[in-house]
Formats: structure tokens, sequence, C-alpha cells
């Protein structure tokens, strides 16, 4: 069975398809719950999970990696160093990729990167890092790995997996005014629990899918980890199309999940009915309507990760928070997820809006959301925040809360000081 079969082959997920076609020697078509050795088309790592890679492929014998072009080292979650000790592990990032002949980019968010630069339809794409799933967003399997098996593919190029069974969710109706992307993620991850994808590939269909750009689907594809996916996926449509023309690049290869195919479950969600959502602490899938958390009082509000840091979602912060003011007492934190993100809302003048309402904006990092650095709670404070997880501990403080939403939830309430709708300002 050759490639051009599987790709047609009616009866197999989009999963089930990439890991047939990716196999690294032939057997035709592969069934969820097979195991297989594929080749990897980019294997990624941060500052937070590429030291440890580093060490193993050393003390594994590695000379070389397989494929220098292949290779992304990113410096992210603590940029700049907060520490001699990062410094330092920063340091060794930086021999590694001069040493391999490696692309290494500093103060932009790995999973911006790769989206603005690598990411297409029909890449196999790992990554040390959970929120790898977020490159579904334009078509391609991507699944994040631990440092070890980050090494071993630096030293051979493939790494086996088991196929994943399917979730397909359907989405159907016209976004209500103060609904996005966010809010879909959070209701669906509220629906099927933090494990009720747990090594499933995620498929995201429906006709409000196609109303979606790219960093909404990298949204809903990326918060999709929060439920246990393995991957997630929007299926390469128009839009797909129209990203890649403006990026500079093409499909590696077109793969569509079959019309026939089995999937394990199936969801509809009519996002007619959706309202703004928030995921209250300690767990992403402890997720509540806004109006039930509302007045809840709040230190600081954070607008960044690779969640919710590209251009569209500082924009309708910016929407909101133009001519308005950041309530006394909040910190409100905007950290762009790129350089590039970072330019063009330079250039468009929502930084300016931002930082006219009171807003601290910082270089493009991980931020706040891991807790290292630029707005670490303290004891007993209180965030909303529109990154990933909220739990104990993850943005500083164990005593410290976190609430997650959308950059709009975020932007209105750091203006009232409390949990707020962002639909009275829209």
């Amino acid at each position: 069975m050759g490639v051009k079969d599987i790709v047609e082959d009616e009866e197999l997920t989009f999963a089930e398809k990439m890991l047939s076609i990716k196999q690294v020697e032939g057997g035709g078509a592969k069934r969820a719950g097979e195991i297989v050795v594929v080749s990897v088309d980019l294997a990624a790592g941060q500052d937070g999970t590429s030291p440890l890679a580093i060490k193993v492929f050393r003390e594994m014998g590695g000379d070389k990696v397989w494929d220098p072009s292949k290779v992304l080292l990113v410096i992210d979650h603590t940029y700049p160093s907060s520490s001699p000790q990062i410094s330092n592990l920063h340091s060794l990032m930086r021999g590694f990729c001069r040493e391999q002949g490696v692309r290494l980019v500093e103060g932009s968010i790995i999973h911006q990167v790769i989206l603005e630069d690598y990411a297409s339809p029909g890449m196999l794409i790992v990554g040390a890092d959970s929120h790898t799933t977020t490159h579904g967003a334009v078509g391609a399997f991507a699944t994040g790995i631990g440092s070890t098996e980050l090494a071993a593919v630096w030293l051979e190029g493939n790494i086996w997996l088991k196929v994943p069974s399917t979730i397909r969710v359907n989405l159907s109706g016209n976004l209500p005014k103060g609904v996005y992307a966010k809010d879909i993620a959070l209701y669906f991850v509220g629906h099927v629990g933090a494990d009720g994808a747990n090594y499933m590939s995620v498929e995201w269909r429906g006709e409000t899918i196609k109303e979606l750009s790219i960093a909404s689907r990298a949204t809903l594809c990326n918060m999709s980890m929060e439920a246990g996916a393995k991957n997630a996926v929007v299926e390469y449509d128009q839009v797909t199309e129209e990203y890649l023309r403006s990026v500079g690049r093409g499909p590696l290869m077109i793969v569509r999940s079959g019309f026939k195919a089995s999937v394990e479950r199936e969801i509809e969600v009519d996002c007619s009915k959706l309202e703004p959502m928030v995921a209250a602490p300690s767990r992403v899938d402890n997720v509540k309507p806004v109006t039930e958390l509302e007045g809840t009082p709040i230190d600081q509000a954070f607008i960044g990760s690779c969640t919710n840091g590209r251009l569209e979602d500082l924009e309708v912060a910016a929407k909101i928070l133009r001519g308005r003011k950041v309530k006394e007492g909040v910190r409100l934190i905007v950290t762009p997820a790129s350089r590039r993100v970072y330019l063009e809302a330079l250039r468009s003048g929502i930084l300016e809006t931002l930082i006219e309402a009171g807003a601290t904006v910082t270089n493009p990092t991980c931020g706040a959301c891991v807790g290292t650095h630029l707005g670490i709670l303290g004891e007993g404070e209180v965030a909303i925040s529109s990154s990933n997880r909220n739990f104990v501990g993850r943005m500083g403080h164990p005593s410290s809360k976190v609430y997650l939403a959308s950059p709009a939830t975020v932007a209105a309430s750091a203006i009232k000081g409390v949990i707020s709708d962002p639909r009275c300002f829209l």
C-alpha cells in the first residue's frame, strides 16, 4: 500500500494516515493502538528541556545530529536569564548549536517560532515541550516528547509512537460577541476532563472552524493537550493555504481524515450558545462561565504565552483597553509570543494603546506563564491569565491562585480589578 493509497483511504483517521506515511520501513496502513517507527521532520527543544537532552545525547555517544536543518533550539522559558545557573544552561545550548550547526532562536516562544518559520501540512514534528500539539493548526502531526527521547531523535532522526485513537470535535454556529477560540478550548477541556482525550488525536472540524484564523486554530490545538491529547489537528483548507502563502511556505503533503474513519468519540459543540469561559484554580478542567466568577478580586492580569500571545490576542486586548485604564493596584503584564509579533504590534500602535492603559509590555518570552520571571506571583496573590495552566504554584507561590481565560476576559478584568465579563466592553 503506497503513500497515495494511504492518503486517499477514507477509512483511516488523520493520525493513522500520518503515522502510516511516515513509518520508516513501509508496512502499509497502521491502525490505532499499533506501534510504528516514524521519521521526523523537525525535532525542537527549549531551555527548560534542551540542556538535559544535550547531556543525554553526549552520554549516548552522539557526535553529530542526524540532520542539523531539522533541529531547532529556542531559549524562551527564562529570557533574558534571571540567574547565573540559568545563564550557564543558556551557554550550554549556544555552544551545542555552534558545534552542531543547528539554528538557535533567543527571545521568542518556541511554538510561535515553529508556527512562523517551520510548520506545514504533512510534517511530523516532535518537541520537548508538551504544547507541541499547537502545530496541528496548519495540518501537521505534532506531539510533545521528553528530553531523553529528543536526544535519541537527534541521533537517529526517528522515534517509535503508538498510533492514537481519535476524538472528533465538530464545531457549529457563529461565535457570539466576546467569545473566542480560548473559550471553545476551555469549554472542551471542561467537558471531557483533564484526561478525557488522553493519548488521543483531537480532530477539530465543522463549519465554525472555517471562520477561525490560524492563530485561533493554534489556541485550540495548544489547549487540546490540557485534556491529555497526543496531538490535535485542523485540516488543510483555504485559511491554511492563505497563511502558508503569507509566510512563504507550501504544504509538504495534504492529509485529511477519511469520512468513513472509525473514531473513539465524537463531540458536537454549538458555538453560538457559548459564553466567555474561565478555568478556576487549580485545574484546567475546573471550567465555569465567567458570569459565575464575576467579582473575584485579582492582583495580576497576564496576556501572553504560546496559547494566546499572538497578534490577534494583543489586538483584542487593545480594543478593550483603548481609552481606559488598568485598575489601580492591578498589574497588567503583556508578553508578545515572538519578536515578529512584538514588531507588528509596535508598528500598528497596539503596544502604545496597551502602555497608555497602564500595561507593562515585556520582551517576547514565556514570561509569567511558567513562573520563573517577569510576573512571579507572591503569597496569596490572584492572577487571571491567558496562558494554559493554573496548577498549584504554576505562576509563583504555592498559595497563589490562577484563573485562565481569553485575552478579552483578562483585559476586561484588568480594567475592573475583578474577574469581569468582556462583553460589557465590546
